[in-house]
């Protein structure tokens, strides 16, 4: 439970849920300790390891996971978010008896890759395991699902009034990051290869070959971080891209930001992206990602295959002051207060 989209997504549900009715508890499949579970174990939560996932390790897991639900009983509701694999964990729940079973899709992925075969293999056995069907768009339904069944979508909801813009908090973060009177570009993902970091260092460097004032903050970490790093140096931009690691504090970095940029390789529906809208941002975006994520009307979508000197241009030519959307943003379901009322209903009702 670390501060990626979906764990955020689900920490936004479980901090705003009436715990008397509904309590979280957490199956994770590593053995560190995540940036959430203190905040987990405060709210009662349980967090339970289990071994990753690997092929050739499929018995041992299938095993483990059915000697759990053995031990623990009481579980009405098993909601599971681990896309395609999401199949074994609801087959281990539908041997125990638990009436709701809880399938979520939060990728749109179809591209080919060496976990291909292995990705068939999980969707043959999702089938007869789940009852119910989640994803967090269209396409991460499609992806998961095919057309075959009726899925619910729920949305990355988040806490709309922690992100309205504040014109004081803006001014002291970008004291405290040192980027004041310059044009701030802003990313919030892991350092992997879905997020296309590389791609947006290219996309920087044009854009700071026609506004040497422009700065490029990133945030997160990730097994590519040092890569990156290089390359920035590389281009001649170390002075010019802040890599801050992991932060707590989203909701202020944001606006700090004059624009946010997703160029990722592939999404579902991005939690940070309707967090930049809940800050009021104009965003840049891939068009791999859904155009459901535009909920407020401030998402505009670049094609991968237009050139960095492209997106520059558009990103240049974007308006960069923040508004407020946060009737917009509850008005279509994105904020907690409504999203999680529905979630505890729809639970209740079929436990």
């Amino acid at each position: 439970m670390n501060r990626g989209g979906l764990e955020t997504m689900l920490m936004n549900y479980y901090r705003k849920i009436d715990r008397s009715q509904v309590q979280f508890d957490f199956m994770v499949h590593r053995n560190e300790r995540g940036h959430y579970d203190d905040e987990i174990e405060r709210l009662g939560g349980k967090i339970y390891r289990m071994p990753a996932i690997r092929p050739g390790q499929y018995r041992n897991y299938f095993g483990k996971l059915d000697a759990f639900f053995i031990d623990h009983p009481d579980y009405q509701v098993v909601h599971s978010h681990i896309n395609e694999n999401s199949g074994f964990v609801l087959r281990a729940a539908k041997k125990a008896g638990i009436p709701c079973r809880i399938a979520h899709s939060h990728l749109s992925d179809n591209r080919l890759d060496m976990k291909l075969p292995f990705r068939i293999y999980a969707r043959m056995n999702m089938s007869g395991h789940p009852n119910h069907y989640f994803a967090c768009s269209k396409n991460a339904g499609k992806w998961l699902f095919g057309h075959s069944q009726n899925v619910t979508i729920l949305n990355n909801a988040v806490n709309v009034e922690d992100f309205q813009y504040n014109e004081s908090i803006r001014e002291e973060i970008q004291a405290e990051l040192g980027v004041e009177g310059r044009f701030v570009m802003g990313h919030i993902g892991r350092f992997y290869k879905q997020k296309n970091h590389t791609f947006l260092l290219d996309i920087f460097k044009a854009v700071h070959m026609k506004n040497p004032k422009s700065v490029l903050v990133l945030v997160g970490e990730g097994q590519l971080r040092a890569t990156m790093e290089k390359k920035a140096a590389k281009l001649g931009l170390t002075d010019h891209v802040k890599f801050l690691g992991v932060r707590k504090d989203i909701a202020r970095l944001l606006q700090g930001f004059d624009i946010f940029l997703l160029p990722s390789l592939f999404e579902g529906l991005p939690v940070v992206l309707v967090e930049a809208q809940a800050a009021g941002l104009m965003s840049v975006v891939s068009d791999t990602i859904t155009r459901e994520a535009d909920v407020t009307g401030r998402v505009e979508f670049v094609g991968l295959k237009q050139s960095p000197e492209e997106w520059a241009e558009r990103i240049l030519a974007s308006t960069n002051h923040h508004i407020d959307t946060s009737m917009q943003l509850a008005a279509s379901g994105y904020d907690t207060a409504t999203a999680t009322q529905w979630l505890v209903n729809y639970y209740n009702k079929h436990a």
